[in-house]
């Protein structure tokens, strides 16, 4: 097990390889379908920094936030795949879901010096490891606005680092 503390550095990402599980502690951010695709508009605008977002050494990772709790989504939907090479350009280093990854899409982490991992789909667990939660950005999408998440401990596994994958 390895324990990675955001911000994430290339130094991190350097020693990370496809299979190892990893826990992760700090502060994440929260996307899926409906805001990954405005946060890119954001990144190519210049503005993400106007809307308070910083995505240097960030984790994303594809799910809502609801009273129900937070589950990984299918990270290979085209609106969430389809964000994740310009999201990993922006500085996010850890995408965080489910599902199988394209080999262009693991090409591109491996370009941008980032990597995927999964995430089990037990949102008790994940609960238990959020101290904080709040929504910073796109609060109109409601469930599926950018959340700020706090955590201790997130368990994943890395899918997919350096140009390989565990598909």
């Amino acid at each position: 097990m390895k324990n990675i503390v955001t911000p994430i550095t290339d130094e991190v990402i350097n020693e990370i390889n496809v299979g190892d599980m990893i826990y992760i502690s700090g502060y994440i951010y929260t996307g899926r379908d409906a805001v990954l695709p405005k946060i890119v508009k954001l990144i190519e605008s210049n503005t993400l920094g106007q809307a308070g977002i910083d995505l240097k050494g960030s984790v994303i990772f594809h799910t809502a936030v609801s009273p129900a709790g937070v589950g990984p989504t299918s990270s290979n939907k085209l609106e969430i795949e389809g964000n994740i090479p310009a999201l990993s350009k922006a500085g996010v280093k850890l995408h965080l879901g489910k599902g199988e990854l394209s080999r262009k899409t693991v090409e591109e982490l491996d370009k941008y010096n980032s990597v995927y991992a999964v995430i089990p789909p037990v949102t008790a667990l994940l609960g238990s490891k959020i101290l904080e939660q709040k929504p910073v950005a796109f609060l109109e999408e409601g469930m599926e606005a950018l959340h700020l998440l706090k955590v201790d401990g997130f368990p994943a596994i890395i899918a997919a680092a350096h140009g390989k994958t565990i598909y």
